[in-house]
This record gives structure tokens, sequence and C-alpha cells, in this order.
């Protein structure tokens, strides 16, 4: 039923197409004319210009003859170094020549997607109305669902295809996240002639960072920092110090808890050294967590059974856009395509799990 050539073929078209974070342009033109043509209404949203990208969120929709209307989801965007892929197409097996990311995350949904809907036409298969969100600069953020109109869409239900874990995997939860840039000062002297006239912020970053809690804390939360900026010349006292740090969890509570502790951190060393602190927080997204009950669950258990794939309920610890498109209102979860080594010059991805991906979407449209 899904075409395996075909879907090889605009997937091995797509990850050729350069479309790192906020550079999305070619891809989403791509995508347009490609929509377009089989028949759906294509927009793109303001979103581009408001996180400074070249481009928004692709927004497309067809009319179906069946009740109802799905939401559907994937990303355009990818990490670097992303631009050049020459990819490698070994037996069941599209990898990346070892000198670029493949982007497979998230390409693999999108094609994933768009084979499905390929089938439904290629067939003349009944469906409900399906919207389409080909997101942007999610791997910065997951700034195109976080700023996206989601009124803009009739769906109450819906699925985002982008996770790595096997296929037949329905993410059930993921955490919420915060990120804290602190910006540590001192004061400024002479390293060789006056440095007791001086206070070290990376003596201040030290001290902090070396009586956090960090990594993996319990089952439900992590932490980490990420990010350190200073110094310009080793006879100088460094005067300043940038950081950049993130906390989640699956409990909101945990979560709180972490932040107050790593900004305690940094404020007891500013004040054991004589120094100061700017600590600025932002909360990128809120956990979820969802079970049988909910239609997006219970509808994607179905599909998966009938295609014969087992499937199973399992909690993450990244985000995804899942989690600002529950916040906005729509019951939606993530399925695995099980895209592997992501974000790495080693990244793969298997044609049978596109495929597979592709049937159960055709699944979840066509009984809806």
């Amino acid at each position: 039923m899904i075409n395996k050539d075909r879907l090889v073929r605009h997937f091995l078209e797509y990850v050729q197409i350069d479309s790192e974070s906020r550079n999305e342009l070619e891809m989403a033109k791509h995508l347009e004319k490609e929509l377009l043509e089989l028949g759906f209404e294509v927009s793109f949203d303001d979103v581009g210009d408001k996180i400074g990208g070249n481009i928004g969120n692709l927004i497309a929709k067809k009319k179906g003859d069946l009740e109802g209307s799905v939401f559907l989801s994937a990303h355009m965007d990818t990490v670097t170094p992303g631009n050049g892929v020459k990819p490698v197409f070994e037996g069941d097996v599209i990898k990346s020549d070892g000198t670029t990311i493949l982007g497979g995350d998230d390409k693999g949904g999108i094609v994933s997607i768009m084979e499905a809907v390929r089938t439904i036409i290629d067939n003349k298969s009944s469906h409900p109305d399906i919207e389409i969100m080909f997101a942007v600069a999610e791997e910065v953020g997951l700034l195109g669902s976080r700023y996206v109109d989601a009124g803009i869409f009739k769906s109450k239900v819906g699925y985002v295809m982008d996770s790595g874990k096997p296929v037949g995997t329905i993410i059930n939860s993921a955490p919420s996240e915060t990120t804290m840039e602190v910006t540590l000062k001192g004061r400024p002297a002479h390293a060789g002639t006056e440095p007791e006239n001086g206070i070290s912020a990376i003596m201040i970053a030290a001290r902090a960072i070396d009586r956090m809690n960090l990594l993996r804390l319990d089952e439900e939360t992590t932490a980490n920092v990420g990010i350190i900026n200073g110094g310009v010349a080793t006879n100088i006292v460094t005067p300043e110090v940038y950081l950049k740090a993130e906390a989640r969890s699956l409990n909101d509570e945990k979560l709180d808890k972490q932040v107050a502790h790593m900004r305690a951190c940094f404020e007891e060393a500013a004040d054991f050294y004589g120094g100061q602190v700017d600590f600025k927080t932002t909360k990128n997204y809120k956990t979820y967590k969802v079970d049988e009950s909910f239609e997006s669950v219970n509808r994607a258990l179905k599909a998966f059974e009938s295609v014969g794939i087992e499937a199973a309920l399992i909690p993450t610890g990244g985000g995804s856009d899942v989690n600002n498109l529950r916040e906005k209102g729509i019951d939606c979860v993530n399925l695995a395509i099980a895209m592997s080594a992501c974000h790495t010059l080693d990244e793969y991805i298997k044609v049978s799990d596109m495929v597979n991906v592709s049937h159960v979407l055709y699944e979840i449209l066509t009984k809806w």
C-alpha cells in the first residue's frame, strides 16, 4: 500500500535541502509546491518574523469526506552541521556520509506524513479534514509551536512525528523545562601585579557549580550547566562570566525547587567572593502526561494493532512541539519514527521504519 520507492525518493530530496533552524525557506517552498499539487490549501504564519527566521510555520489544510479533523505535525529545521547533506543509502538504512548530520530528525517525520497523504489520494480513500503544520525552529527552543496561533486549527486531536524511540512508541509523558541565563560579575585586576585587588568571576562560577546538584537528580528530574563563557587574557582577573543552564522535570514542584537551588548556589558563591549575580529564567514548555483514556492515544493504539505493530506508552526526558500544542488545546501525542544517533554525524534512519509510520498514519486517517 505505501509506496516505498516514492517515500525513499522524497526523503533523499528532503535531506539534501538545507534547512538549519531559522533558515527553512527553501524546504518550506519545496513542501508548499508538493502540498498544492496534492490539493491542499497552503499558507505561512508570521512566526518567522517573530523569531528572526526567513519563513514561518507552513500550514496546510485539506477537506475530507469523513466527520472530524486531524492535526499532523513535524518540524522542518535541523541542527548544525545540516547544510550540504550527502545521504548514503545502504540496504534498509539511510545515513549521513559522516560530514554532516542526516536530517532524519525530523524529515523522517515529514516524509511519513507526506507519504500517508499521497497513499490516501492514490487510493481515493475516505478521510477526515487534514490539517498539517510543518514547524520552524523546533531545534532551538520549540519556537514554531511556541508562537503559533493554535486558533487557526479546528482539529482537537493530532500527532507529532518526532521521536527516536522504536516505531510503536507513543510518548505519554514529557517534562517541563526552564532555562537559566546567569551573569556573574567580579572585579578586574592585573593577575601578576595585584591579583588581590580583583574578584574572579571564574572562581565564583567554580564554587557555585561545585556545590550544585546536577545531571540525573531522580527518575523525573535532570539539570545541567551547558555553556560557560568568560575571560579575555590570562593576566587579567576575570571580571565577568556568562553561563546558560537548564532544569527539567515531570514534576513542576521539583523543577521549581531545582531552579531555586541553582540560583541559591550562584548567589552564595557571589556573596562569598564579594561579586554579583544577574539571574534570568525562561520557562520554555510545560509537562504533560496522557494515557489510554485520551482520544489521541486510543486511536493510535488501534492503528498500531491493525498493522501488527506492538505499541507501548513510554515517557521521555526531552521536550517536543507536543508540549506546546497540548498547552494550546490540541490533544496530540508524539509518535516515534525511530531516527537514530540524532544530532550527530552518525545519524541514520531505516526505510522500513518510515514505511511503517506512514502505514500507521494512513490507518489513523482512513479509520477516523
